[in-house]
């Protein structure tokens, strides 16, 4: 027996949670995972149970990964045209700042909030919706959006690569700050202006930037956590504060060692 594409099972959970619900409530909602979440966060924010997310999107396990879409069953839009964002069970200020790119202290500037607790229907002005913000990048079919730059799906997975090739034993945030050297160069105007030039970039001695694409291991697939490390980074994370290098703290290489010190995390110094 076939079994049923992924966006088959969402019609079918959405078409019986119609049918189950009464009149006049949304039916389901599509939502994109980001950097960071889970399917108990993801539950959480949306006021759904674990096994409700699940069953409607055919999981059987705890794996999701950034840029999935999920059907949330019973739940719909978020903010309206006016960039007005209704409060829903498990929200919290993090929650809603993260999702729409802006700050908890912007929100509670834009709604004179002078706490941070908030109510399942309560009204608020999302100030980068309200804007015209894009919110935090989203990988698609076609591209990711950061911000005013677009990049394709194969600039993503190429970052991911590089990160796990670099620092696949490093923290989390040692692989962010990987993916956000390469960014940063990427808009410094002195390396080239593409993800793929800057990581296959060979200079003017014919020497690799990156290791990994001399000895082949950027072509291994990319793991879980680097690439959310890569979204993160494309959503703007830089724990460098603008890095354009890396490099093994213990290398004997006097140019680089001579540089800006941003940052020392892991086995890795950071330099401007």
């Amino acid at each position: 027996m076939s079994r049923l594409s992924f966006w088959g099972r969402c019609l079918v959970a959405a078409l019986a949670a119609a049918l189950l619900l009464p009149a006049g409530m949304a039916a389901a909602a599509t939502h994109t995972v980001s950097a960071g979440e889970s399917l108990y966060s993801i539950s959480r924010y949306y006021g759904v149970s674990l096994n409700e997310l699940c069953q409607a999107n055919g999981i059987y396990n705890d794996l999701i990964y950034p840029g999935q879409q999920l059907c949330i069953p019973g739940k719909g839009g978020h903010t309206d045209n006016t960039g007005t964002y209704t409060v829903q069970p498990g929200d919290s200020l993090y929650l809603i700042a993260r999702r729409y790119a802006t700050s908890i202290e912007e929100i509670k500037s834009a709604n004179s909030l002078g706490s941070d607790v908030i109510y399942p229907g309560q009204k608020l002005v999302i100030p980068s919706a309200a804007r015209g913000g894009t919110g935090p990048a989203q990988v698609s079919r076609g591209s990711i959006t950061s911000g005013p730059v677009d990049y394709s799906r194969s600039d993503f997975d190429l970052l991911a690569r590089l990160i796990t090739a670099e620092a696949d034993s490093e923290s989390y945030i040692t692989k962010v700050a990987v993916g956000a050297v390469v960014l940063n160069r990427v808009k410094s105007g002195i390396f080239p202006r593409s993800i793929q030039g800057v990581v296959y970039q060979v200079d003017e001695t014919g020497s690799y930037q990156f290791e990994p694409v001399l000895n082949g291991w950027i072509n291994r697939p990319p793991s879980d956590e680097a690439r959310r490390a890569a979204l993160d980074a494309l959503n703007g994370v830089d724990p460098t504060g603008g890095a354009l290098y890396f490099f093994e703290s213990w290398v004997p290489n006097g140019w680089l060692q001579s540089r800006p010190v941003s940052m020392v995390s892991d086995s890795f110094t950071f330099t401007y």
